[in-house]
Parts: structure tokens; C-alpha cells; sequence
């Protein structure tokens, strides 16, 4: 599954990447709706941090994939596993995958879910906090 459908065109993904992700990454992770995946490159190992609107309830994480599969799910599904600071909190995911729509997926709210009726969404389950660990 290389090419997902796309909610947004592909001059909006430069537009968001030049001029929109710089000025809100300051507030993702902290800020309501913005949250921060961060991932390795596939054969570079690089570190990244790529904003997302993530959606969780408490044991599984979602996100819509408007923008087809891009770098950053390709970089988790081949790791297998990232952290994610959403709302304040980092967690960890594991058991990443691809939905091919919203439907069923029980960490979507119900208006994203609907959103994502003809567009794949990125799951993965969230990882418990060991005991003794923050």
C-alpha cells in the first residue's frame, strides 16, 4: 500500500512544511489538536519531529492521513514503534498500521471518523507506562 487517497493537494503540503509547521511547532504537543511524532529516518537514522493532529483514547492513538502516506508514517511503521507529545504528555506507540478509513477505529471522535470515511488513517496502541517510570 504505497499511494493512499489524499485529502489535500500537494502544493498544500509545501505551503504547510514552509510557512504554517514552523510557527506552530513552538505550541504542538502542548496546545489541543497539534501533536508531535517524533520518528527516525528510514535509512538515514535521523531524528525528526513532524506535527500531526492525533487523537487518542487510552489505549489506542490515531491520525487521519489527509496527506496520503507521508515520510513520517513510513518511518514509524518501518521502526515499529515512536513517541508522541500530545497535550503535554509524551506516550509511547507500538504495533503501528494503516486503517483504510476512519471506520472502527475507536480513537477518532466521531467527527474525524466521519472525515475519514474515504481517507486512511495511521493507528498504532498505546504503550503503558511501566510501574516506576513517569
Amino acid at each position: 500500500m504505497s499511494e493512499l487517497p489524499r485529502m489535500f493537494p500537494e502544493w498544500l503540503d509545501r505551503i504547510q512544511i514552509k510557512y504554517f509547521n514552523p510557527i506552530v511547532k513552538p505550541l504542538a504537543g502542548r496546545m489541543p489538536g497539534l501533536s508531535v511524532i517524533k520518528h527516525r529516518g528510514r535509512t538515514s537514522g535521523r531524528a525528526y519531529e513532524t506535527i500531526v493532529t492525533a487523537y487518542r483514547n487510552d489505549s489506542q492513538l490515531a491520525i487521519v492521513l489527509g496527506h496520503g502516506k507521508t515520510d513520517w508514517a513510513k518511518n514509524v511503521l518501518a521502526a515499529g514503534a515512536a513517541d508522541v507529545t500530545m497535550s503535554g504528555d509524551e506516550v509511547h506507540i507500538v504495533n503501528p498500521r494503516i486503517a483504510p478509513s476512519g471506520d472502527g477505529v475507536d480513537a477518532l471522535p466521531g467527527f474525524a471518523r466521519r472525515q475519514a470515511r474515504k481517507v486512511a488513517v495511521f493507528v498504532a496502541d498505546v504503550q503503558p507506562k511501566s510501574v516506576g517510570h513517569p
